[in-house]
């Protein structure tokens, strides 16, 4: 690369504060991670079978998530050496971003999965659904690794706006596909459940939203050290929000609705369900030979 080619966005030389925050917010986000991953393990009984793909895919995209960010910190630990006073990245460093992506590669499709599970789209449409907007997500996340990573390593301009534009393009496919699985949801549920289920929408939403921002910058400034930790933090922030503010909010969906099937006799638990320490349904166990109403 030559002395005057755009600098790299990872490959810049840190101050020791810049250093420590990038550091804070990686580590930060991997233990809240963690956090979520035990939780959503103990959790996913809490819930009937019907809403358990939901958990499931809860337990995975967070296992995926904080063996990602275990990686990243090794590539912050190892990306950067202490010299003169400065830390000055090595060639580690460019797997920072790297491995940002490959982890979003897997965890975005399952969050359209997890939120798809507590809705009421069923049968060859929820299959069609849930496919669709996985190969978006999925696509979503490529194309934006082409343009801010493989071509000319993020450093060419219109690489980064062709593909952020092809990667908005499946953002807004997903936009519209979740929001109107979620539209014809709601009327099927009690109140204080499609409650949760548009607040956890607007978490997931807008958490989407904060990944293109970032990916921006680039595009109309060339990334300085400050810039390029403030990408660390905000890309740390989002994926919290993301995963574990969505998971927790779809979670209480989830459970919600286990107590209406309950109630109603069309469905079984074998223990009370609580939902911020109230409970909103008595313990049904299922009785050998009978299946419950509506099944």
């Amino acid at each position: 690369m030559a002395e005057t080619d755009p600098p790299v966005p990872e490959l810049q030389t840190l101050s020791p504060a810049l250093y420590d925050v990038g550091q804070f917010a990686v580590l930060g986000a991997g233990l809240a991670l963690l956090a979520y991953l035990l939780y959503a393990v103990v959790s996913r009984d809490e819930v009937s079978a019907r809403y358990r793909p939901s958990a499931h895919a809860a337990i995975c995209l967070a296992g995926v998530a904080t063996a990602a960010y275990a990686l990243l910190l090794l590539d912050w630990d190892t990306g950067f050496r202490l010299v003169d006073g400065s830390y000055r990245p090595t060639e580690e460093a460019r797997t920072t971003e790297g491995t940002r992506y490959v982890d979003w590669s897997v965890t975005v499709p399952l969050l359209t999965v997890e939120l798809l599970a507590v809705c009421s789209v069923a049968g060859t449409a929820a299959r069609r659904l849930r496919a669709s907007t996985m190969a978006a997500a999925f696509l979503m996340i490529l194309t934006g690794y082409l343009g801010a990573q493989v071509v000319d390593q993020g450093r060419d301009r219109l690489a980064l706006v062709v593909w952020g534009l092809v990667s908005t393009a499946f953002l807004g496919y997903l936009y519209v596909a979740l929001i109107g699985a979620v539209r014809r949801s709601l009327p099927t549920m009690g109140p204080e459940a499609a409650a949760s289920l548009r607040n956890a929408t607007t978490v997931l939403l807008a958490s989407f939203g904060a990944y293109p921002v970032v990916y921006a910058v680039p595009v109309f400034a060339d990334v300085t050290p400050a810039w390029f930790v403030t990408m660390q933090v905000g890309y740390s922030v989002a994926d919290v929000v993301a995963k574990v503010g969505f998971g927790v909010l779809v979670h209480k969906v989830a459970k919600l609705r286990t107590a209406e099937d309950v109630a109603a006799g069309a469905d079984t638990h074998p223990e009370p369900v609580w939902s911020a320490n109230v409970r909103e349904s008595e313990a049904v166990p299922p009785v050998p030979g009978r299946r419950p109403a509506g099944s």
